[in-house]
């Protein structure tokens, strides 16, 4: 009786198979490639570690006996298992598996996520079967899930201090400072410094930007983490505000919002590609990130 299965049960399993599907040990000699009497020691091998005969030989003939026949019906369906799970096992060699997250700037431009998508589409087409989660989320809140590693990687503005990061740049982005009806800058062509230092600007938690925005007033009431927050805030026509032009330009089209000495008070954002340095990617989020770069021409 065979206890545990070992490389010799399944050569000798083989030979059985063999033997059975040529009808006899003579004639299974040359699809053997071995004597007569090999094969009638291997098979006498057989039988000793099962326990029991599994075929009659001899003046009548090759035949299995009735505890041979449920030998065959086994070992065919043991031999097709083996041959599945090899099949099985060759297609996970190269197949991408897992997850990957992706944290994504909230209110980016169409082109963006175009690009985005394109990434995707262009990972979709590889040999994979990965779920993948994106997160519309602040800078601030990105960075924090990546410190924490609950991100593979995420596209935003981001500060490039943080020495756990590696960074990629992706796009920019144009900055306009806007006001609104209603606001005295509105129906001001060229307003003086002292015009500018009169407005209530609205504030943005995230403000590693501020260095680098070309209007610095002093006057600040609002306050706001989102885009669409700032927004409401500059139509009330007594704030002024940064917003992306991409974003404020259907309400620039509608009369709605105008930019403040554009060009002059305008700046560009860089949006970078994030990822922990210290988390080791696997295969997926490699991949994803080769089609991120490639999607957005930085390969």
């Amino acid at each position: 009786m065979l206890s545990q299965l070992h490389d010799v049960d399944l050569q000798l399993l083989r030979l059985f198979l063999g033997v059975v599907e040529s009808n006899g040990f003579s004639a299974a000699q040359g699809e053997l490639g071995l004597s007569q009497s090999s094969i009638s020691q291997q098979m006498a091998k057989l039988e000793t570690r099962l326990g029991y005969r599994v075929c009659n030989r001899g003046k009548g003939g090759f035949s299995l006996t009735p505890k041979g026949e449920q030998l065959l019906i086994a070992a065919r369906s043991l031999f097709d298992s083996i041959e599945t799970f090899r099949h099985q096992s060759n297609g996970v060699a190269g197949r991408l598996i897992g997850e990957v997250r992706l944290g994504l700037s909230e209110a980016v431009d169409q082109s963006v996520l175009q690009r985005v998508a394109e990434a995707i589409r262009r990972f979709r087409d590889r040999d994979e079967s990965v779920r993948i989660e994106l997160i519309s989320a602040m800078p601030g809140e990105m960075e924090r899930l990546l410190l924490q590693q609950r991100l593979d990687l995420a596209i935003g503005y981001f500060s490039q201090v943080q020495s756990a990061f590696d960074y990629r740049e992706l796009f920019s982005e144009t900055q306009h400072l806007y006001c609104a009806p209603g606001h005295p800058l509105f129906t001001n062509d060229a307003p003086d410094e002292a015009a500018l230092q009169a407005c209530d600007r609205v504030d943005h938690p995230y403000r590693f930007l501020r260095s680098d925005e070309p209007f610095q007033g002093k006057v600040c009431s609002a306050r706001s983490e989102q885009v669409e927050g700032t927004l409401a805030f500059i139509l009330s026509g007594r704030h002024v505000g940064y917003l992306p032009s991409h974003y404020a330009r259907q309400w620039q089209d509608k009369g709605l919002l105008r930019p403040v000495l554009e060009g002059e008070l305008s700046f560009e954002v860089a949006f970078h590609l994030a990822r922990h340095r210290a988390q080791v990617p696997g295969d997926a989020q490699k991949a994803f990130e080769e089609d991120l770069l490639s999607a957005f021409g930085r390969t």
